[in-house]
């Protein structure tokens, strides 16, 4: 990677900001190859994805303000990783996998301190359907929870039915799924912070 940020004319004028398309792409496939590649998709997927988090240290060891590289990158994630395992790097117990989140949830909300909003930290450039299920998950902390308008789907497969169904419905209709999603995660996260302000 160093050689390449030295020597390759292309790689010396990437950005943070340039690579991101690349970065997203680069996800996709790794999702693509887990759930219908073979090892060897995936083997390959994950280097490109691997590439990707090396692209971003070179370019960030040459920031002239706050420089870090990949060992910077891997000592801080080390760290973080042993703090909320206390239960495999310190004395605490976790039999069961709830008492795993437990200690991640305690040791994440302790690194997070400086957060106002259970919102907070929930990146906005996550497709809307992902995004929609992490604000609704965050939402439900604040005792916000949005009411079904359908009856339920009894499994993951009726669910992609009928997900499929709205997609069908709204390109009928000539509305934007994306965009109608998107516009009422903006009025759950509305409703989350004023249920917050209020508490």
């Amino acid at each position: 990677m160093r050689q390449v940020r030295e020597r390759c004319v292309w790689s010396q004028r990437i950005t943070h900001r340039d690579l991101v398309p690349y970065l997203i792409e680069e996800s996709h496939e790794v999702i693509d190859a887990v759930e219908s590649g073979t090892r060897a998709d995936l083997r390959e997927e994950l280097g490109d994805l691997l590439w990707q988090v090396l692209f971003h240290a070179a370019i960030a060891a040459q920031d002239p303000d706050d420089p870090f590289d990949i060992d910077d990158v891997a000592e801080t994630l080390t760290e973080k990783m042993v703090r909320r395992h206390p239960h495999v790097f310190a004395g605490e117990v976790a039999t069961t996998p709830e008492e795993v989140l437990v200690h991640w949830n305690a040791a994440k909300a302790a690194e997070k301190r400086t957060r106002t909003s259970v919102l907070d930290g929930v990146p906005r450039g996550m497709p809307a359907l992902a995004l929609a299920q992490k604000l609704v998950g965050r939402a439900a902390g604040a005792g916000i929870v949005p009411r079904a308008e359908a009856a339920a789907p009894a499994s993951e497969a009726e669910l992609g039915d009928a997900l499929l169904a709205l997609v069908a419905t709204a390109r009928a209709e000539g509305w934007d799924a994306e965009r109608a999603l998107r516009e009422r995660l903006r009025t759950l996260e509305d409703e989350v912070r004023t249920a917050e302000a209020g508490a």
